[in-house]
């Protein structure tokens, strides 16, 4: 993201609490949200029937069919920006946006329309969004600061390294945070099941490729192995760690030997889900958090499948994992467009869902039908967390709750509201806990339309392509040769510079987040 100063306008003054203004005379927004996977629609369940009676809004998504970049260009070039936008926060569109005066400014519209705003808004998460001209014109959800980490022992990381436990406790439980170890358990998973229900066994799964590399193999690999950010008061060079290249050396040979399939260089999420939710893959180095689904329905099947995190590769001191946790910067942010009908009702209804109220909505879900209160304590219905657990699609059609709507929330708040439910995925997420480590000063993306950002993009797509060479080199030899030839282009297009100019905005950020 653009790195940015400080807030001009503080969360927390005293503001206009009349959010509920306005909430007989009904509008429909339409929400962009570029995810082509997202399919909850709103007025069907409790909770979006029970947001749209207090707030009076009404909401239409809109998601793209195919390519997510490709739909959310051709809005933005043709000028049809819709009243919401959704996006990571990470996409270069969002610089665009704001740089083109595509979109409002959040504070802006507070001051005119509603500055309960500032009553409800997560500081810091404002500080960390508001830019150079003291606006901020996204806002993040599940933002966690360094100092939520301190103060919470049950903040946890979305990366797993996940093994399917009925075939890893028939191999005998190995250790697989060796290469020996790794390699050895997946020809074993292997050759013990070399098909699940009539198809293959797919030994090794991982998230799909994509114009920059592919987080499994390389993010994830990384911190697993707790391949240093930086090192000797400089970004530390991690695509060529020593210890990472030697575990992605043993990933090439089991390609060679065909324990990589191709299903890997191929697959799109779809098909990932596919195939988990059938339990065809082994092992995997996957954010659990986009399984869940598929871990809850293959429970229904045959517990004894299901998926259980366990220590995965670990580098040759043996040293924990790192596992980032979400960062100030959050996943999403959520913008206004300048296309948008209604200004105020819009920002209203921004504050409401970013609201304590909102938040238990969202989270919760409505009093007396998806949760009691009991003796003052939440306490969500069984056969509503029977069906979460059980069928999240029919859950989200019914009750809508359980943060069905994710846009805007936020999951520090709501740990206030977090029940001990043992789920299929409970464990997978309490694995993460002892790992889970601040890394947000470390999120940069420069810039639209600068040099630099030129840059950082050229070298993501020479290193999307060079890693699948990697993993597909017939020989060590050949690797060494594809991976030399990787650092003399890096070095051509002008690698050290821009980390240079990076490690600038990382110390920013730390200055920003308190970080020594």
């Amino acid at each position: 993201m653009i790195l940015l100063s400080t807030l001009a306008v503080g969360c927390g003054q005293t503001g206009n609490s009349d959010k509920n203004s306005g909430a007989d005379q009904q509008v429909t927004l339409d929400w962009y949200i570029n995810y082509s996977w997202f399919n909850t629609g709103w007025g069907s369940n409790a909770v979006s029937r029970a947001i749209t009676d207090k707030t009076g809004v009404n909401i239409n998504f809109i998601t793209p069919q195919g390519n997510e970049e490709e739909k959310l260009n051709a809005l933005m070039k043709s000028g049809a920006l819709p009243d919401l936008i959704t996006l990571g926060w990470w996409e270069p569109q969002v610089n665009e946006m704001i740089q083109k005066d595509m979109v409002y400014a959040i504070n802006e519209l507070a001051d005119e329309y509603d500055t309960y705003f500032y009553q409800v808004c997560d500081k810091q998460a404002v500080d960390f969004y508001t830019q150079r001209d003291g606006n901020i014109y996204g806002y993040p959800c599940s933002s966690v600061t360094p100092e939520d980490v301190k103060e919470h022992d049950n903040i946890g990381s979305n990366q797993t390294f996940l093994v399917r436990k009925d075939i890893y406790e028939a191999i005998g439980s190995p250790d697989m945070t060796t290469i020996e170890g790794f390699e050895s358990a997946v020809k074993q998973a292997t050759q013990m099941f070399p098909e699940v229900n009539g198809k293959p066994l797919i030994p090794v799964g991982a998230h799909s490729f994509d114009d920059m590399g592919n987080v499994s193999f390389d993010k994830y690999m990384q911190n697993f192995l707790a391949v240093p950010y930086e090192k000797d008061g400089k970004l530390y060079d991690r695509n060529t760690d020593p210890e990472y290249i030697k575990w992605m050396k043993m990933f090439r040979r089991l390609n060679q030997q065909g324990y990589i399939t191709t299903d890997v260089f191929t697959d799109q999420r779809i098909q990932m889900e596919e195939k988990i939710a059938d339990g065809r893959y082994f092992c995997m180095m996957y954010q659990y958090t986009d399984m869940s689904d598929q871990q809850k329905e293959l429970y229904s099947k045959a517990p004894g499948s299901i998926y259980m995190a366990v220590d995965g590769p670990k580098n040759s001191k043996g040293e924990d994992h790192i596992l980032p946790t979400n960062t100030a910067s959050g996943w999403t942010i959520t913008m206004i467009s300048k296309n948008c009908r209604n200004p105020e009702k819009t920002i209203k209804f921004l504050d409401y869902m970013i609201s304590e109220e909102g938040q238990k909505m969202v989270y919760l879900g409505v009093e007396g039908i998806t949760y009691d209160v009991v003796d003052g304590k939440e306490v969500i219905k069984p056969e509503v967390l029977q069906l979460l657990n059980k069928d999240r699609t029919s859950y989200d059609q019914i009750y809508g709750a359980d943060d069905a709507y994710w846009m805007l929330q936020d999951n520090v708040m709501q740990l206030k509201w977090k029940t001990e439910n043992t789920s299929p995925t409970s464990q997978l997420e309490k694995w993460t806990y002892k790992y889970a480590t601040y890394t947000g000063q470390y999120d940069v993306i420069f810039p639209a339309d600068t040099e630099d950002a030129y840059i950082s993009s050229q070298l993501d797509n020479l290193w999307s392509d060079t890693l699948q060479e990697l993993l597909l080199a017939p020989s060590d030899q050949e690797f060494d040769k594809i991976l030399e030839d990787y650092k003399n282009q890096r070095d051509e297009l002008g690698f050290e510079q821009l980390q240079e100019n990076r490690y600038r905005y990382v110390l920013e950020a730390k200055n920003r987040l308190g970080i020594d």
